[in-house]
This record gives C-alpha cells, structure tokens and sequence, in this order.
C-alpha cells in the first residue's frame, strides 16, 4: 500500500511523498547546539561509534552530522581512534571511531541533566504540522460500497453502516452507546479500514527546546519503506528516516482515561516529554471507551475536546509555561454504557453531530454470529445446538449480545481442550460453559 494524502480540492487520496531528507544542518529545522548535545548524549550512552553508526542512530543522513562532529573535535569534545577489523577470510581492514573526551563526558553529562533524551533526531513542530495535513482524512468522500466492504464479514444491525458512513463523511465526532457487549468497541475499531492510505510518524517533536516523543509501537504499526526509497542515492532521492511509515493509528483510551492524561506527559526523570493520545492519534481515530467509568467527571472530559472539535487544533502547555498548538487531525469517537443524557448536556451532545445506538441482536442475527465463530473455532455447528442455546438459555435469561457467541464457544473449547477431547456442541457442554461463563444467582 502506498503512501496517500488527501488532495483538499478534489477530497480524494493521492500518492504522498515521504517526508525527503534533510541535506543540511538547516534543512533539519533544529538548533545546531541542539544537535552537538544530542550527539554527546549518544556517545555516552554507546560509547565509542563511527560516523555511519551515528548517522543512523540518529537518523539523518551522514552529510548532516559531519560539520557537527567537525564543531565537536575543534571543542575537544570527541578524539578519533584507530579500529582494526579481522574479517573471516583474514583480510584486514581499518576505520576510526569517535569517543568522548573527558571535557565532553562533562558536556554531555550537563546535557543529561537537562534531558535525557538520546534516540531519533525530532522534527520541529511546523514541519509535523505540515506533513500531518498533506496526510489528513478530511474531505475524503467514504461511499456505501466501501463501508460494505470493510464490514462485510461482520453481522451489523439494519441503518448501522449507513450512519457510521456518514458520520465519517461528516469529519465530525460519533457518540456510539448501547449495552456492554453490544460490539460498540469493535465496530468502532474496524472504522479505520474506511481510511485509506498509511501515514508518517515522527520519532519525536522538537518545541521551544524541549521533546516530545510521538512514536509508540504499542499504537504506531511500523511498515517497511516503500521500494527504493532509500536506495536512490544518484538521484539524491532520500526519505526522512526521522519519520516512521505507519499504518493509519488506532488509540484506544478507556476507564483508565483521566484528564491529565490529555495533556502532554512531563517524566521528571528523563526530563523530556511523551505526546498525550490525540497527538498519538493524529491521521488516524481516537476512541473514547467506556465513557463515564473514568476517574474524572465524563462532562469535564468531553468539555476538554470542544475546542479541539470545533478548530481541529488543540493547546498543549510545557512545564516552563509556553503553551503551543498541535493539529487535531482525527476522527474521535465516544462510546459508553451508559444513557447519554446521563453524560452531558445537550449542547454539548448537539457538537458531537452522529449519535449512534447499538443494540440487543434478532435471533437470526445472533444465529449467524454464532455460526461464523463455531466456524472459526473448528466446531462442529449445529442448528439444534443453536436452538438449545436460544430457548434454554438465551431467551429466557440474558438479551442477545454480539459477545456472548464467542465468549461462550470459548468456554467449549477451552473445557474440551483440558479434557483432551475434540469440542463438541452437546447440550452438557454448552450448559457447563452458560454456567461456567455467567455469575449464577
């Protein structure tokens, strides 16, 4: 898949360029003394490295760090030492490395203190703010064919897609409720695969002296470089390896979600910062889940987002007092349990555009969810199994959720599998899994 970026005349995906290789120093957009101690970090860190490996370290290109590594030799902050290298044929080669002297030990034990930030080089802030809007989703048309054929495997009630597709042409936030179980987090999930095309990460953001680390592969899906991308060396032609090439995010934040956590994350150990969720989300989708079982009041949560909704930019502050804007460049979703009324007022509730309510299931449609997971699981399925489940259990005691066909054939599954046993659907089996899975009276 390549690279996309939406065209906003036209609002379709076009092919995007990865963000190209600074030549220079300049080109960087970062300090020149930013630079020096962000190299003496790594040497005393990694000790003794040569040029290639600091180069990729830090991930600009070898042109870039050699007047830096000039300024540092002319401070004495760095020598060069000889290496011998035996290869398995007994050839003999020979390079240098570069080492910290000891004023550079003390110069960069100074930048320690102040931060101790040693990876990837950061990007400055225009330039993220630039490469975030040649990625938006904004503007792009989603179609009721491509909503079909994301969710064409899964069992959705009647008028769902629809409103999800609008709601996505639309840019504006979505508030799914219904009852727990009823797949309000799954669907919402699977909404990224109408948003088409990956997007660039930085490693981390450069503002007002401090950083701000974005990229985390619990969120960020790292992709390989697009063929040749790197390669081109005659052409000149070099991606900006400060970036990751990433599938399009999905951040999920819920009962653990606090209000704090919405501003940028100070570690007064490390002394530099990590991007809070909606910056991580950038590009891609935030969903809000389980709203209302979170620490902090769910009005004063959802009233944190009113300006971020309304401009698509939001306000982060550093621990000295300045405060900067990021780009709000993401559809957010709320999704929650509980009576929206009961959350926030209708003012607010007007904002958010799509209110989307998802709910109990018809037995045809549980019947086929059923089927789709014996089929997954390798069980045998039968329509008088079925039927047992619906008239004995279902009916009578619980509503129909999405979940319980899963969660219930697991407990199949996982009972047969400890008694060594292909998983059959008898009604023993399925009774001691309806008992084992729910909390008796």
């Amino acid at each position: 898949m390549k690279a996309e970026y939406v065209n906003l005349q036209t609002g379709q995906l076009q092919p995007a360029s990865a963000p190209e290789a600074s030549r220079t120093v300049d080109e960087t957009g970062l300090p020149f003394f930013f630079l020096v101690e962000l190299l003496a970090k790594v040497f005393l860190r990694g000790g003794p490295q040569r040029a290639s490996e600091l180069a990729a370290h830090v991930r600009l290109l070898p042109g870039v760090i050699e007047p830096i590594l000039g300024f540092m030799r002319n401070e004495r902050f760095i020598e060069v030492q000889p290496r011998t290298h035996v290869a398995s044929n007994n050839a003999i080669t020979k390079d240098f490395t570069f080492t910290l002297t000891e004023l550079g030990r003390a110069r960069a034990a100074e930048a320690m203190d102040r931060s101790q930030y040693a990876g990837p080089a950061p990007v400055n802030l225009a330039q993220y703010t630039q490469q975030v809007a040649k990625q938006s989703f904004a503007g792009t048309r989603i179609t009721l064919e491509m909503t079909n054929k994301i969710f064409e495997n899964e069992v959705t009630q009647p008028g769902v897609l629809e409103q999800f597709g609008a709601a996505m042409n639309s840019g504006r936030a979505m508030f799914v409720y219904g009852p727990p179980g009823a797949g309000k987090t799954y669907m919402a999930e699977r909404l990224v695969g109408l948003m088409d095309g990956d997007v660039f990460i930085p490693h981390a953001i450069f503002v007002d002296g401090e950083v701000m680390q974005v990229y985390d592969p619990l969120v960020h899906h790292a992709l390989e470089a697009p063929n040749g991308v790197t390669s081109r060396i005659e052409r000149g032609d070099f991606q900006d390896n400060r970036w990751v090439r990433c599938s399009r995010p999905v951040v999920l934040s819920g009962g653990e979600l606090s209000l704090p956590m919405l501003d940028l994350q100070f570690d007064p150990e490390t002394r530099y910062y990590t991007a809070p969720p909606q910056v991580k989300a950038n590009n891609g989708l935030l969903i809000i889940d389980d709203l209302g079982r979170q620490l902090s009041e769910p009005r004063v949560i959802m009233n944190r987002w009113i300006v971020p909704m309304d401009r698509q930019m939001d306000y982060l502050s550093l621990h000295t007092g300045v405060k900067f804007r990021v780009p709000f460049d993401l559809s957010l979703v709320f999704s929650t349990n509980l009576p929206p009324i009961s959350l926030a007022d209708e003012a607010f509730l007007r904002r958010l555009g799509y209110k989307i309510h998802i709910t109990y299931l018809d037995e045809d449609r549980y019947g086929n969810i059923f089927k789709r997971v014996c089929r997954e699981m390798n069980i045998e399925f039968t329509p008088d199994a079925l039927a047992y489940v619906l008239q004995r259990h279902q009916i009578e005691y619980k509503p129909l959720l999405a979940c319980t066909p899963r969660d219930l054939l697991a407990q199949v599954r996982d009972h047969a599998g400890f008694l060594g046993q292909k998983p059959t659907l008898s009604e023993e089996s399925l009774d001691w899994a309806w008992n084992n899975y729910y909390v008796q009276d």
